[in-house]
C-alpha cells in the first residue's frame, strides 16, 4: 500500500501501482472528468502515472496552470496529427504549450495560409470526435533514433540524438496512427479538446537561429467548453482594438520607421504623455528620498568586464571603438551608478543611499522579436540603485515594494509577485545567494505579500522579486523588479566606513517601477484603450464652436483654459459639429466643449465627456476647477470604461 497525501493534508491509502487517474476517480467522478494531469510531490505528470510509494498527489484541472499546460500540449499533438493526415510530406519540429495556447513548427514546401488553417482545424475537430486515447511508451536511445529515422523526421532525430547522450529511455506518445517524441504530460485522450481554434501562422527559424531553415509555425488555443473559447476570442478582438501600435498611430503618440527598427520615434502628443509620466516618477521618488543622477551612454570595455556584462551579456550589447579602445553602449545603468557611488567616500551615516536614473539603454534584440513599444532596442529604464548595510536590506526592500504598490494602484493595476532564485549562469557563492534570497523572502513575508518561487530565473548577480501586473483585459505584464546584489559591490570593491571606524562592503539593490517608460506607455495605452486619465491625456479638452460666429468666443475659452495649465485645443474647422465631436471622441479627448450663441452670451460651455455623456452647461470657473481637481488627484479614468 502507498500512503497518499492529498490537497489540504488529507491522507489516504491506495494499493501500490494505482494510477493518478484512478485516485481521481475514487475521489469523485466530477474531479475525474475535469482532471487534466497530476502532480507527484509537486512534479507535474500524466494521470496515467502509477503511484508506487508514499507521496503527495495533486489532481490538476484546466483551472490550474499545470492543467492548462497538459491540455494545450495535447492540443499541439492534435494539430500535428491533423497536419500529417492532410499534408503527409510535412516534417515536424517542436510543438509546446505556451502561456496562451500552443503552437507547432512544420517544415513544408509552401507556408500554410488561411484556407489551410481552416482545413486543418476541421480535421482536428474530426479527430476529437474519434476520441483517440493517448498512449505513452519508451524506447532505448538507439532504438528511438532509428524509429524516427525510419519515419523520416530529421528534426525529431536531432532532438533524440541530443537526448541519447544521457543514456536514458526516450518517451513517445501515440494517438491513433500518429506518434510523437515527447516528455508529456498529456490528457488521457483527445476527447476533452472540444473547443479548438487555430489563431495565427508565422515563420520561425529552427532552434531560433536565422542560419537554420525557416519553418511554418501554427498557433492555436483550446478550451474544454465552447463558451470559454467564445469568451477568449471576444477578448482577443478587444485586444486588437486596444493594440498600442494601432492606437499609437491613430492618436499620434509614436511611430517606428524603417530607418530605425526597434528604435521608437515619439511624436509631440507622445512626448507629452512620456514627460507627464516622468514628472510623476520624479515626484514619487523625491518624496521617497531618492537622488536623481545621469550617467554616460557609452563606457569602455574594462568597466563592462569588471561588472561581468562583457562575459554574461555580450551578445546583447552594441559596441564601438574609440581611440583604439573597445567601448559599449550601455545595456544597463548599474555600472554607471556604481561609479557615481565611488566618486565620494561614504560612512554608515550616508546609508541607505538611493540614486535614481532615467537612463537610455540599448540592447540588441532579434528583428523577429521586436514588437511596437513592448520589445524595442532602445528604451528609457526608470532605474534606481540603493546602497545599504546588510541590516537595512529588509526595510529597503519593503520600502521599494510599497512604492511600486502605490504606483500600480494609481493606474488601477492588480499584480502578483514572483521570487526568482539562482540561475545556472551566476556569479558569487551559494552562501551569498542563500542570504540574498532569504532577505527578499523575509521582506515579502513581513509585508504579507503572497508570492510564488520562480526557480533558477534570477539575474546572474542576484535573486530578484518580479511584479507581474494585470491590465483591464486580465493580461499580465512583467514590469517592476527588485534585484538584490552582493556581487557587484564585491567586484567594484565598494566601501563605506562603519560605526566601528572600519571599512565594510555595502549591499546593492537594483530596481525599476515602470520597467521602461516606453513599454509602460504601451501597456497603459492598451489598459486604457487610449482613453488616458485626464492627468495623462496629451489633450485634456477641445473647444468646438458650432459655427464661425462663435470663433472669437471659442478662442477666448481656449486661452482661458490654457492659462490655467490645461492642455486644450481648438477645432474651428468648417466641418459639421457632429463630425467634429465624433473626431474628438476617436481621439479619446476627455472633454469636448461645445459653444454656440447661447453659451457665448452666457459665458459658459456645453460639456460632453468622451464616452458621449452630456454634462450640460458649465461656467469656465467650474469647468477649470473640475479638470484641475481630476489632474491633482490623478483620477484613474477607468470608471469611464
Amino acid at each position: 500500500m502507498a500512503l497518499i497525501t492529498l490537497k489540504g493534508g488529507v491522507q489516504k491509502e491506495f494499493p501500490a501501482g494505482t494510477s493518478i487517474a484512478d485516485i481521481a476517480k475514487e475521489l469523485g467522478m466530477g474531479l475525474y472528468k475535469a482532471a487534466c494531469a497530476g502532480k507527484i510531490d509537486g512534479v507535474p505528470c500524466d494521470l496515467r502515472t502509477p503511484v508506487t510509494e508514499d507521496c503527495s498527489v495533486e489532481i490538476v484541472t484546466f483551472d490550474d496552470p499545470d492543467g492548462k499546460h497538459a491540455f494545450w500540449h495535447t492540443a499541439s499533438h492534435l494539430l500535428a496529427q491533423a497536419v500529417k493526415r492532410l499534408y503527409p510530406e510535412a516534417k515536424f519540429a517542436i510543438g509546446p504549450a505556451i502561456e496562451n495556447g500552443f503552437y507547432y513548427d512544420f517544415d513544408v514546401e509552401t507556408p500554410f495560409g488561411p484556407e489551410d488553417l481552416e482545413k486543418i482545424e476541421k480535421e482536428m475537430k474530426k479527430i476529437v470526435k474519434e476520441g483517440l486515447p493517448l498512449e505513452k511508451f519508451e524506447l532505448p536511445p538507439e532504438e528511438a533514433v532509428k524509429f524516427l529515422e525510419e519515419k523520416g523526421e530529421p528534426y525529431k532525430v536531432e532532438l533524440a540524438e541530443e537526448h541519447a547522450g544521457k543514456g536514458e529511455p526516450i518517451s513517445f506518445y501515440k494517438q491513433g496512427e500518429f506518434t510523437d517524441l515527447c516528455a508529456g504530460p498529456h490528457l488521457m485522450s483527445v476527447s476533452p479538446l472540444k473547443a479548438v481554434k487555430l489563431t495565427n501562422c508565422t515563420g520561425a527559424y529552427w532552434r531560433g537561429d536565422a542560419n537554420n531553415r525557416q519553418l511554418c509555425r501554427v498557433y492555436g488555443i483550446a478550451f474544454p467548453k465552447a463558451s470559454e473559447l467564445e469568451e477568449y476570442l471576444t477578448r482577443l478582438e478587444e485586444a486588437k482594438k486596444r493594440d498600442h501600435r494601432k492606437l499609437g498611430k491613430e492618436l499620434g503618440l509614436f511611430t517606428i520607421m524603417e530607418e530605425g527598427p526597434g528604435f521608437p520615434f515619439f511624436l509631440p502628443k507622445g512626448m507629452i504623455l512620456k514627460n507627464t509620466l516622468i514628472d510623476y516618477w520624479r515626484e514619487v521618488h523625491q518624496k521617497a528620498g531618492y537622488h536623481e543622477i545621469s550617467t554616460p551612454m557609452i563606457l569602455n570595455r574594462s568597466l563592462w568586464e569588471r561588472s561581468g556584462h562583457w562575459d554574461h551579456y555580450r551578445e546583447n550589447m552594441y559596441t564601438t571603438v574609440i581611440d583604439d579602445t573597445d567601448f559599449a553602449i550601455k545595456p544597463m545603468n548599474c555600472p554607471g551608478g556604481i561609479l557615481v557611488y565611488q566618486n565620494d567616500l561614504h560612512s554608515y551615516r550616508d546609508l541607505p543611499l538611493r540614486m535614481g536614473e532615467l537612463g537610455v539603454v540599448h540592447r540588441h534584440e532579434l528583428s523577429g522579436a521586436l514588437h511596437g513599444l513592448m520589445r524595442v532596442r532602445c528604451f528609457t529604464q526608470d532605474d534606481a540603485h540603493i546602497f545599504m548595510t546588510k541590516d537595512q536590506i529588509t526595510d529597503e526592500v519593503k520600502g521599494v515594494v510599497s512604492l511600486i504598490d502605490s504606483v500600480y494602484s494609481l493606474f488601477g493595476f492588480k499584480y502578483h509577485v514572483e521570487l526568482s532564485t539562482m540561475p545556472e549562469d551566476h556569479m558569487g557563492s551559494d552562501e551569498d545567494w542563500e542570504m540574498a534570497t532569504n532577505s527578499l523572502k523575509c521582506a515579502l513575508e513581513q509585508l504579507g505579500k503572497p508570492f510564488v518561487i520562480n526557480e533558477g530565473d534570477g539575474a546572474f548577480y542576484g535573486p530578484k522579486i518580479d511584479f507581474h501586473l494585470e491590465d483591464s483585459l486580465g493580461r499580465t505584464w512583467q514590469c517592476g523588479t527588485i534585484q538584490l546584489d552582493f556581487q557587484l559591490p564585491e567586484r567594484f570593491e565598494l566601501e563605506y566606513t562603519g560605526a566601528d571606524g572600519e571599512k565594510h562592503r555595502p549591499v546593492m539593490i537594483h530596481r525599476v517601477v515602470f520597467g521602461s517608460i516606453e513599454r509602460f506607455i504601451g501597456i497603459l495605452t492598451e489598459h486604457f484603450a487610449g482613453a488616458f486619465p485626464v492627468w495623462l491625456s496629451p489633450v485634456q479638452a477641445i473647444v468646438l464652436p458650432i459655427s464661425e460666429k462663435q470663433a472669437d468666443y471659442a478662442r477666448k475659452v481656449k486661452d482661458a483654459l490654457a492659462e490655467q495649465g490645461i492642455r486644450v485645443e481648438l477645432d474651428d474647422r468648417s466641418e459639421k459639429i457632429g463630425y467634429r465631436i465624433r473626431e474628438a471622441q476617436l481621439q479619446k479627448i476627455p472633454y469636448m466643449l461645445v459653444v454656440g450663441d447661447k453659451e457665448a452670451e452666457a459665458g459658459t460651455v456645453s460639456v460632453r465627456a468622451r464616452k458621449g455623456v452630456d454634462l450640460g452647461a458649465m461656467s469656465l470657473e467650474d469647468l477649470t476647477a473640475k479638470i484641475k481637481d481630476e489632474i491633482a488627484r490623478k483620477v484613474s479614468g477607468l470608471e469611464e470604461e
